[in-house]
């Protein structure tokens, strides 16, 4: 059996590995000396350095690297912005407990206050009937655990 890539690994934990690496048609990554596809952010600044210092279009560089046109606008203005930390993607989604919001929370530890057994579940009945906040059980559970964190 193949043991595992470290480098791959690694990647994977910090969320650069490129989920396309086979689109790639750039002639200097197709050796894997120093060149890796699978490294999105090495992908991306290339990229770049493609259109800027060689000259080519920004089409023909996006095709070369394997993304879309918007892909490559993105990373030309995250570079320009912030450097090469730019070229990191983001986390999608919301950042937060955004529903669980400090009135929320108050609602919440009320009720906990009133009844110190009740579950996560009828908290979530209760904020859906009493405030029309559809929140999951889960959410609650987590909320109340960062709340008991010092």
């Amino acid at each position: 059996m193949k043991k595992p890539d470290p480098k791959l690994e690694r990647l994977n934990r910090l969320g650069v590995r490129n989920p396309h690496p086979e689109r790639v048609r750039a002639p200097w990554f197709q050796s894997g000396d120093f060149f890796d596809a699978n490294d999105l952010i090495q992908v991306k600044y290339e990229m770049l350095r493609h259109v800027h210092v060689d000259g080519a279009s920004k089409a023909e560089a996006a095709a070369l690297f394997g993304v879309s046109r918007p892909t490559f606008y993105q990373a030309e203005e995250a570079f320009a912005r912030d450097g090469l930390p730019g070229l990191v993607p983001k986390q999608r989604g919301p950042k937060g407990a955004h529903k669980l919001d400090t009135d929320v929370m108050a609602f919440i530890e009320q009720r906990m206050e009133d009844d110190g057994s009740i579950h996560a579940r009828a908290l979530a009945e209760q904020l859906e009937t009493e405030l029309g906040i559809s929140v999951h059980p889960r959410s609650i559970e987590r909320a109340i655990a960062r709340k008991k964190k010092p």
